[in-house]
């Protein structure tokens, strides 16, 4: 059966159509959050066949398995690649209205040029014509971003990470591949794997970690690693149920000894450490001028079984309970009072903070820094088409659209840059839907100038632009 991703798809009418397909479906792609392994980028991988590189990788697709009730040996486990691709393809049917049907249908198409619905029939010539086309040049691991038209992208990467992965992809590929933090393993200190990853972090700093001042030290040396690696990003997860409690400084160093001297810490302890150490955390990063993103109201503690089975990334996570704002503004208060305040991404899972978001864009700025704190794209559970629309309706209606930095991965797969393609194609339709309606001018230059900040200038602009911020050693 033929596919039905045409040229237009989701463009409903002509200035639609002429907004993607004249501006937005030839500009770079910016991607400043994914979980891309830099490893495989720095040897330019080469996929031995098309479940590595499009299911395996994949939590989307292992989430709507299981629902589709496939058992985790066949998606997770230990069943064979082909077999684990002959699940996507029995469970590919039943995405009818999740946005993985449409992604799927324009990945198939814009890299192996398939455009036929996948099915149960077709399985096995697809997966050896596509596993043909993964040994032909064009087709690593690089060569597949370099289809997507990616400029640069930003990995997620723990704070003892090697980022040498980074500076080689960046040589070999001419993308710029950089490192992010994924700063949680820091402040997380109520972790079971804490103890064995501080004795790392002591070693690879040679430096002796008994009180917090010379944990703060050790820290300090691995972000100065990062930012010579060209790291511009730090991201922290804060979950449903997050409140900041900041301790005072002498309260925290007291807990962080007890903490090392083995002392059984409470709940609110632990909470009070990591109020600490995210302030002290936001600090650092707006001295480097790190611009920090928060991911808010995800519920990641759900089923211990699939924990188990798949890993604490598996994709059995749920939305939270809405964001306790006033913890939020207070975290950005204080840093913005310690004239501290790095440039903030806002992402929540819970859409009904939707609104609350996207108004605090206007409640911290910096004289001359445009979208000083941004309301991030729509975020994992919420980057479907609705998601997608009702985050750029939000933002036109409580903060700036033309300030906009556009649309992230945050994927695991190569093939999940079809996200940018898709989030365009749903912009340009709004646009072109509110240019029919008489709503926005239909002035040529206008519309161009938004739908190129929106889709590329301002979150290469936004990433790339450098503050000079003078510290005294008394803040240091």
């Amino acid at each position: 059966m033929k596919g039905f991703i045409d040229d237009n798809f989701l463009l409903q009418n002509k200035t639609a159509q002429q907004l993607y397909h004249e501006i937005a479906k030839g500009l770079p792609v910016i991607d400043y959050h994914n979980h891309l392994n830099p490893a495989q980028l720095a040897s330019d991988h080469r996929f031995e066949n098309l479940a590595q590189l499009w299911v395996i990788p994949d939590q989307y697709k292992h989430r709507a398995m299981r629902m589709a009730g496939i058992p985790e040996a066949g998606i997770t486990g230990a069943a064979s690649d082909k077999q684990k691709f002959l699940n996507w393809v029995k469970t590919f049917p039943k995405t009818l209205g999740n946005p993985l049907f449409h992604w799927s249908c324009l990945e198939m198409q814009r890299i192996f040029g398939i455009d036929q619905f996948l099915s149960e029939d077709q399985a096995d010539a697809v997966w050896q014509q596509c596993n043909a086309t993964l040994q032909e040049e064009g087709f690593t691991a690089i060569g597949v971003l370099k289809k997507w038209r990616v400029e640069l992208l930003c990995t997620s990467d723990d704070l003892l990470a090697d980022l040498q992965m980074h500076v080689r992809a960046t040589q070999q590929s001419k993308i710029e591949i950089l490192p992010s933090l994924r700063g949680d393993t820091i402040v997380e200190l109520s972790r079971a794997a804490f103890p064995d990853w501080l004795a790392a972090l002591a070693e690879q700093t040679d430096i002796s970690i008994d009180s917090l001042e010379s944990y703060e030290q050790a820290i300090q040396q691995k972000l100065d690693q990062f930012q010579e690696a060209g790291c511009r990003l730090a991201d922290h997860a804060l979950d449903a149920g997050f409140v900041l409690n900041i301790p005072s400084r002498e309260q925290a160093t007291t807990l962080f000894r007890n903490k090392l001297n083995g002392q059984v810490l409470s709940a609110a302890n632990y909470q009070a450490l990591h109020a600490y150490l995210l302030v002290f955390l936001g600090k650092e990063y707006a001295l480097r001028d790190w611009k920090l993103q928060l991911h808010i109201g995800a519920q990641r503690q759900t089923s211990t079984r699939l924990r188990q089975l798949a890993g604490g990334a598996g994709g059995f996570a749920g939305i939270g309970k809405s964001a306790d704002i006033e913890s939020i503004v207070r975290f950005l208060d204080t840093l913005e009072q310690a004239d501290l305040l790095p440039k903030v991404i806002l992402y929540t899972l819970n859409p009904t903070d939707n609104e609350a978001f996207a108004s605090l864009t206007g409640s911290f700025t910096e004289d001359g820094v445009a979208g000083k704190v941004q309301f991030g794209p729509a975020w994992w559970y919420n980057d479907h088409y609705e998601g997608i629309r009702d985050q750029l309706v939000t933002l036109a209606n409580y903060s700036l659209l033309s300030q906009a930095i556009g649309m992230t991965t945050d994927s695991r797969s190569l093939l999940s840059f079809s996200r940018h393609d898709y989030y365009r194609r749903v912009l340009c339709n709004l646009v072109g839907e509110w240019v029919g309606q008489g709503r926005l001018p239909a002035d040529k230059d206008l519309l161009q100038n938004l739908i190129t900040g929106v889709c590329y200038e301002n979150a290469k602009n936004w990433i790339t632009d450098k503050r000079t911020i003078h510290v005294t050693e008394s803040i240091r």
